[in-house]
């Protein structure tokens, strides 16, 4: 049997670009609760960012030993493929195509399957983060569910799962650039930034953490913390983290739009 064993947790202490080919790389999981493959771009004191991969026909559920109930708020969008969710305790199942996002709060179990023949792949923001006990440590204080369940029993109303449709996003002209917020709270704020070419947006920061993920286009982002000024270079699944309070603006300098996934934690405004 594998032990559980906590996931690698890369932090930075500074405005940093993460590029896709140095993403930190792990396998989490055994074989009762399935494998998955963790590209893990950022899990610092305030939020953990990682994009997740099944193959065909591949499925995480859970096991004594991987249980997959966090004590944190969560926010996946689907990169490529379509992902089942289900919630193996209440019976829920939904269908999440690609580039659409599902949310959900502490105490969630989840398991997730690759739908329709190609391989599935995620990105996740959760906070607060593993370091704070949020993730193994949480799981075992749970009462572990024997028994998944993929439909609803009779009388279970219950609703943890939260599909964002596009009447959920909350799109706002903020500094100058168009974000559309999938999801809000006081431990995650997470959504999409979309800046338009010759778009500058105003210099700003959050009190929380920040993981800005690129889907596509180019994005430059210029930061400014303690002394020191950063200027990055983003492509499709790069990625940069900006720490709580580090003043930083957006940018496009070429002719197509870039899009990008942001997770803030705690605090947003």
């Amino acid at each position: 049997m594998t032990t559980y064993r906590p996931s690698p947790r890369p932090t930075f202490e500074a405005p940093t670009q993460i590029r896709r080919s140095d993403v930190t790389r792990h396998i989490w999981g055994e074989p009762e609760a399935g494998e998955v493959a963790d590209w893990i771009y950022a899990s610092t004191g305030m939020i953990h960012c990682l994009v997740f991969g099944l193959a065909p026909g591949g499925a995480f559920r859970h096991s004594r030993e991987f249980r997959t109930v966090f004590g944190a708020d969560e926010l996946l969008y689907v990169l490529e493929g379509t992902m089942v969710i289900a919630n193996p305790e209440t019976g829920e199942v939904c269908r999440i195509e690609r580039g659409r996002s599902v949310r959900f709060g502490p105490g969630t179990w989840h398991h997730a399957f690759a739908h329709g023949g190609g391989p599935l792949r995620v990105i996740e923001f959760f906070a607060p983060p593993p370091s704070t006990g949020s993730s193994g440590a949480y799981a075992r204080t749970r009462p572990y569910v024997e028994e998944s369940r993929y439909a609803r029993a009779p009388g279970d109303d219950r609703i943890t799962l939260h599909p964002v449709l596009d009447s959920d996003v909350a799109w706002r002209r903020d500094h100058d650039v168009l974000v559309g917020v999938h999801h809000g709270t006081d431990q995650l704020t997470a959504g999409m930034l979309e800046v338009n070419p010759g778009e500058v947006s105003k210099v700003h920061s959050h009190p929380g953490d920040e993981l800005l993920f690129v889907l596509d286009g180019t994005l430059h982002v210029r930061a400014w913390h303690g002394e020191a000024t950063y200027v990055f270079e983003l492509g499709p699944e790069d990625a940069c983290y900006l720490p709580a309070g580090a003043r930083h603006e957006y940018r496009v300098y070429g002719s197509q739009m870039a899009r990008a996934l942001f997770g803030v934690a705690p605090g947003w405004e």
